[in-house]
């Protein structure tokens, strides 16, 4: 929670579920469940330990301030309590006062926050799959048949003294099963809540089976009025609807209702992170606990930002990320933004789009690493990827941050005409080293390395062409050149042969860039993603323009890949119609040749190609006329098999 007078109300609520003034206990007490307090030394989890910031409840709180800091020190000299605790503080919050008075961090897990940004069905599907979804919302069906469910406001409980009663007893049983009895729930903790400034946001949610009571929970609105906080749940094991996801149903539940109110978020709290995405979570803030105890010692933390890469032009040496995206990491869902200069009586677009895409980066990453060809992908985390506005703003966004005035750019014709036109747009001298072979398959390495130059452009599966490179000159290229080496991948899903994504780990020059226009069938959503080591990542970041990537790109986005069995079926479709219209194009008398392919698309050589397109014009049929690059051609798409017989069909007319 962000405003200190509500982590106030934790800390009272704590001190009275412990029975003392103040919230002081063992950490082997307060920690119960805690895996950040497991390899401390015995006679510090025993010791007596002031708990300052936010209590050990779900909800987190900033870091202290340095007089907040003084303030909890002094109080506990007072005291006479030896170690102080700060829970639940957020990695992206600064803790230089907590360091600077001794406090040591621990690696708390990390807070989940299910972000609702559309129909709740409709984002459980695009997060946890439909199956899971499905499930869901079955099992919130069959309880909200079999179970009557209520919802108490806390300021009014003493006019339901037999919800107070079950919630108590509840969460002892629960405790109970969890060994040392410790209830942070109990009839006093929960009267301070409902005392205190916290109680008129605050509801109790009851499931009842006739007058027993089976499940309840407790929820917090945030101070901005935007999300849910959601505290406890607790159930009764012994009635029947225990066995099922009765605890995931409810949070079901709880997002409907969240939504029907206008809300943007629910906080889970903290937790093992795949049980949470599981839930719908969509958004993880990394967390520590900061302990001041006597001989403590503190873990080597790794640096915020990536080292830039060598590769990084001159001026973007000198400039940092621009000022939104230095700031994607910190989670803004629960504070109040008075920053942005945007219209707030026009709902949720009128806000700017997410920029942490780091939990959409895993489950791509996570998603390409199952498909054949992808072995290697497994070792690339969020920081090797950055998402653009389609893979062709990649290539602007790599030849901006990495190429500077006077170096040069190669290119391998016939290819993506773009390369070059970008290439020419920022004033960088263009190479042109033609593939070579009766398939256009071949590069002339020797040619390219003796060019020298900063930035080499592959397209492999080729565009116009379809054929993929030899993999051994392609890493010959990558070991051998001093330079950078770019592979656009746009087609790679298509082919057979493996894709070099899983190279990026292993050379600080390559960089690999793929779109979910193609095989993901999401042309609409303008999403492209470049892989490459952070250093890069961290280049390409400094030029691009923040807030490209709607969220509208990222829910459907994370729907496709999360729901991936459809678009992959429809790969195999593709790659089987494309080799059935190369067999019967073959033998066209219209087409000369037909040149291989392990993309989605056919080049064909006519026999006589301006009659040929001409018909198909006529027959409002679209082709990509290609003869500026390879002669007597055009590139055919593979449609559905409708779409291909009439293609078939005018090049008969044609004859």
């Amino acid at each position: 929670m962000r405003r200190p007078t509500d982590a106030e109300a934790l800390q009272q609520m704590l001190s009275a579920a412990l029975g003392s003034r103040e919230p002081a206990g063992s950490l082997a007490r307060l920690g119960r469940d805690d895996g950040a307090f497991t390899a401390l030394d015995p006679a510090v989890l025993q010791r007596l330990t002031l708990v300052g910031g936010g209590a050990l409840y779900n909800p987190t709180s900033p870091a202290p301030t340095a007089r907040s800091v003084d303030d909890l020190v002094r109080r506990a000299e007072m005291l006479d309590v030896p170690q102080i605790l700060v829970p639940n503080v957020r990695r992206t919050d600064d803790p230089r006062a907590l360091r600077a008075a001794g406090f040591v961090p621990l690696a708390a897990g990390a807070e989940s926050i299910v972000r609702l940004t559309g129909d709740v069905d409709d984002i459980l599907r695009a997060r946890v799959g439909g199956g899971r979804q499905r499930a869901l919302r079955r099992c919130h069906d069959a309880l909200s048949r079999d179970l009557t469910r209520e919802r108490i406001r806390l300021s009014e409980l003493d006019g339901a003294p037999w919800a107070r009663e079950a919630f108590v007893e509840l969460h002892r049983r629960r405790a109970e099963r969890h060994g040392d009895g410790h209830n942070p729930y109990s009839a006093e903790a929960l009267d301070a809540l409902a005392d205190g400034v916290l109680a008129d946001r605050t509801e109790m949610i009851v499931r009842r089976r006739g007058d027993t009571v089976v499940q309840v929970a407790l929820t917090v609105r945030s101070h901005n009025g935007r999300g849910l906080y959601h505290l406890t749940q607790a159930v009764d094991q012994d009635d029947p609807a225990a066995g099922s996801d009765l605890h995931a149903a409810a949070l079901y539940g709880l997002y409907l209702d969240a939504q029907h109110s206008g809300l943007h978020w629910v906080h889970l709290g903290p937790g093992e992170t795949e049980g949470k995405r599981r839930l719908g979570a969509d958004l993880f803030v990394p967390l520590d606990h900061w302990l001041r105890a006597e001989g403590l010692m503190a873990r080597q933390e790794a640096g915020a930002e990536p080292e830039l890469s060598r590769f990084a032009a001159s001026p973007v040496t000198t400039v940092p990320v621009p000022g939104p995206a230095r700031s994607r990491h910190q989670p803004r869902f629960d504070t109040i933004d008075l920053s942005s200069n945007t219209n707030p009586f026009l709902g949720a677009g009128g806000s700017y789009p997410h920029l942490d895409t780091t939990e959409l980066a895993d489950t791509y990453l996570d998603t390409i690493s199952k498909l054949p060809g992808h072995e290697g992908t497994g070792a690339l985390t969020a920081d090797h990827l950055l998402f653009s506005s389609g893979s062709v703003d990649g290539v602007m966004l790599l030849l901006a941050a990495l190429a500077s005035p006077g170096e040069s750019v190669c290119v391998t014709p016939p290819t993506f005409p773009l390369y070059a036109h970008f290439a020419r747009l920022l004033r960088l001298p263009l190479v042109e080293v033609p593939l070579r072979g009766d398939d256009l398959s071949e590069l002339d390495t020797e040619r390219i390395l003796a060019a020298d130059p900063r930035v080499t452009i592959l397209c492999d599966p080729n565009n116009p062409v379809g054929t993929r490179l030899d993999p051994a000159q392609v890493r010959a290229l990558v070991t051998g050149t001093r330079g950078l080496v770019v592979i656009d991948e746009a087609y790679v899903e298509f082919s057979e042969k493996p894709s070099y994504a899983g190279l990026v780990a292993e050379h600080d020059n390559l960089i690999v860039l793929r779109t979910l226009s193609k095989a993901w069938g999401l042309a609409g959503a303008r999403c492209g993603i470049a892989l490459a080591q952070p250093g890069i990542i961290d280049a390409l970041r400094r030029v691009q323009v923040p807030f490209g990537f709607t969220d509208a790109s990222q829910s459907a986005v994370r729907d496709r890949l999360t729901n991936a069995r459809r678009a992959l079926a429809s790969i195999r479709h593709i790659r089987a119609e494309r080799d059935r219209m190369a067999r019967i194009l073959a033998d066209h008398p219209a087409v000369e040749r037909v040149f291989p392919s392990e993309a989605n698309f056919l080049l064909v050589r006519l026999h006589k190609h301006e009659r040929v397109m001409e018909q198909l014009h006529d027959a409002g049929i679209m082709v990509a006329d290609v003869s500026f690059l390879i002669p007597a051609t055009c590139r055919i798409s593979i449609g559905n098999r409708r779409a291909n017989d009439a293609l078939l069909a005018a090049l008969s007319d044609a004859v």
